[in-house]
């Protein structure tokens, strides 16, 4: 098999799925000591990058992000960790979802402050679009994943023409 074929062979999801871990310093934070909101979504689009770019083995670009709440407070001292992996392939874009845990390593505590779902678009290196190999979901949560991407790729879609006809 050329390296062709093996880059365009379908891949679990397993072989996406990324950590990254920061710690909130006075420069994330707001006067308050509160990470601000900017940083997050920026560290989420990073997280989201590195499992696309495993799953593509390709440059890629951020396309969307659906909404973002953030549900719990991050502080100064904080160690927030980013859990990325590819939810579903569409050709040359694949949704990615990240999942997003602020830990007070002194209180021993972790919470789940929030998840987000981006799209990523596979490009070479002159900003043409290039198929992406599909995803294989393995776990009964990965499929649900998979399965709930494509309503929501759906969502997408229809706002998309909802806004495009507001325009006209």
């Amino acid at each position: 098999m050329n390296q062709i074929d093996d880059v365009r062979q379908p891949r679990p999801v397993r072989d996406s799925q990324s950590e990254m871990s920061e710690i909130v310093l006075p420069n994330d934070a707001n006067p308050l000591g509160a990470l601000l909101g900017g940083r997050l979504m920026h560290w989420i689009d990073l997280a989201g990058a590195m499992a696309a770019h495993r799953h593509a083995r390709n440059y890629v670009v951020t396309a969307a992000i659906d909404h973002m709440d953030f549900w719990v407070p991050v502080h100064v001292g904080d160690l927030v960790i980013l859990r990325s992996s590819v939810n579903r392939v569409f050709r040359t874009s694949m949704e990615v979802g990240v999942k997003v845990w602020v830990e007070n390593y002194i209180a021993d505590d972790c919470h789940h402050v929030g998840s987000a779902y981006l799209t990523f678009v596979a490009i070479d290196a002159g900003g043409r679009h290039v198929e992406v190999p599909a995803v294989i979901p393995e776990t009964d949560d990965q499929r649900r994943r998979y399965e709930d991407a494509g309503r929501r790729r759906e969502i997408r879609r229809a706002e998309r023409e909802r806004r495009r006809s507001n325009v006209r």
